[in-house]
């Protein structure tokens, strides 16, 4: 009779242990299941045939020594629409220059073009041309990198010299970062234009002083700022074998 008792009590014990395992893996796979899915934001390469530069440099610049692609330098990270998705941002490609038409200017900046590489000269027209006359409503955010939009050679675009993990490869769009540079240094002389967005290379350019470059990559680092002047604005670009010009007009 003792055995029969203890063998039951042995039995409801493992009976008991079971059902509470089955309780607790039951809880904890509804847990997992209605866990809500979290994602981090990751940078898609900068270095592929559909991106443009993040850095571009002179002949005179190639021998320099620890040079990479970084950012090493960020000026409030925008979260604000695409200008692609805000139709305060606009591009009239307009050929008309009368002085209706460009209004009053409000800033200009030119840097002088060092590389004389047909391809990057490329780059370089076509990205001022579709830069060009691109208006930007009052407090509209303007992007650069969604203006231009991402560089191929169905565009035009041809592969030019930039730097990646301190070596100097050949990428497609190359010598953007130096249209984006002239227009931020233009924009710098504008109180009312907010910069949110602008990243650093991680050494120095040949076209410009140090801490005022503008480094871009489509669908990594962009350029951006906020129109806060009160009116509309209008950005005229223009380049040739020796400089970029950029000018706001308002």
């Amino acid at each position: 009779m003792k055995k029969k008792s203890v063998f039951l009590i042995v039995l409801f014990a493992v009976l008991l242990i079971g059902f509470l395992a089955f309780i607790i893996y039951k809880n904890y796979s509804n847990s997992k299941k209605d866990a809500p899915y979290n994602s981090t934001r990751t940078s898609q390469n900068i270095f592929n045939n559909n991106t443009s530069d993040a850095e571009i440099t002179s002949p005179e610049d190639v021998s320099k020594q620890n040079v990479s692609v970084e950012n090493n330098s960020v000026e409030n990270n925008s979260t604000e629409n695409a200008p692609s998705e805000n139709k305060s941002v606009e591009n009239t490609n307009s050929s008309n220059n009368s002085s209706e038409d460009m209004k009053t200017e409000i800033a200009s900046f030119t840097t002088k073009i060092y590389s004389k590489d047909s391809d990057r000269q490329n780059n370089v027209t076509k990205a001022c041309s579709t830069l060009n006359d691109t208006t930007v409503k009052n407090g509209a955010t303007f992007s650069f990198t969604n203006t231009i939009g991402k560089t191929s050679s169905a565009k035009g675009y041809e592969k030019a010299n930039v730097f990646q993990d301190g070596k100097v490869i050949e990428a497609m769009g190359g010598g953007l970062c130096q249209v984006s540079t002239t227009l931020y240094n233009a924009v710098l002389k504008v109180k009312d234009l907010k910069v949110t967005e602008r990243h650093s290379h991680s050494n120095s350019v040949p076209y410009i002083k140090s801490g005022k470059d503008a480094a871009v990559a489509y669908g990594s680092y962009d350029f951006k700022f906020v129109n806060n002047t009160g009116k509309t604005i209008k950005i005229k670009a223009s380049n040739t074998k020796n400089n970029i010009t950029i000018k706001i007009f308002s």
